[in-house]
Formats: structure tokens, sequence, C-alpha cells
């Protein structure tokens, strides 16, 4: 998609902090973290939200998210995987997306 930004930063005309890349998986640091820990996990296809997702991609998404988040440090306490989804559930960027979020104590519901 010509104006996702995640596909920018996917094309590389977008600079983004990664941390990890392969042929399917993207990830990078938030530029807006909201924890000691935030980072992002996407799929390098424009795919808009988890609702169009297929499920193999779903848990390579997944188990990405994770085991990162345990390089990130945060294997031991632990983290918050989000998965926001279209206008009420909080979506900002229409390309699927995973926080990561950790490195200190997160409050429930998120304030």
């Amino acid at each position: 998609m010509g104006d996702c930004i995640f596909c920018s930063i996917v094309a590389g005309k977008i600079p983004g902090k990664k941390i990890y890349e392969d042929d399917e998986l993207l990830a990078f640091q938030d530029v807006n973290p909201q924890a000691p820990v935030h980072f992002l996990v996407i799929p390098k296809t424009h795919i808009p939200t988890i609702m169009e997702a297929e499920a193999g991609l779903l848990g390579k998404l997944l188990f990405k998210a994770r085991e990162l988040a345990v390089l990130e440090g945060c294997g031991e306490r632990g983290c918050r995987f989000v998965i926001n989804c279209k206008e009420d559930g909080g979506q900002t960027v229409d390309h699927l997306h995973v926080h990561v979020l950790g490195g200190r104590s997160l409050a429930w519901p998120p304030g």
C-alpha cells in the first residue's frame, strides 16, 4: 500500500530501528514507547487487520513476538502482547502489528 507507514518501513523508504527481519516478518522499536521494552512485529505483506490474517501467519507472528520478548529481557518477569483491531479496537495504522511491551509492571485495564 502506497501510503502505509509500515509498508514504507519494510521497503526502506522510512527508517526504523530494526531488531529482527526475515522473508516474512519485520520487528522494530516503537517510535513512541510506552514501556522500557516496546517494539512491533509486523508481516512484510500488507494485511490491514487481524481479521484478514491467516492462521499460519498469525502463529509465526506471535511465536516471533514471544521469541524476541525473551531476547529483549522479558522472559522472566513477562510482558504484554497487544493486537489492536480497527477503529473501536484502537488500531491507528492499518497494517497488522503486534505490540510487545515490557520492562515494567503494566496495569490493567490500560489507562
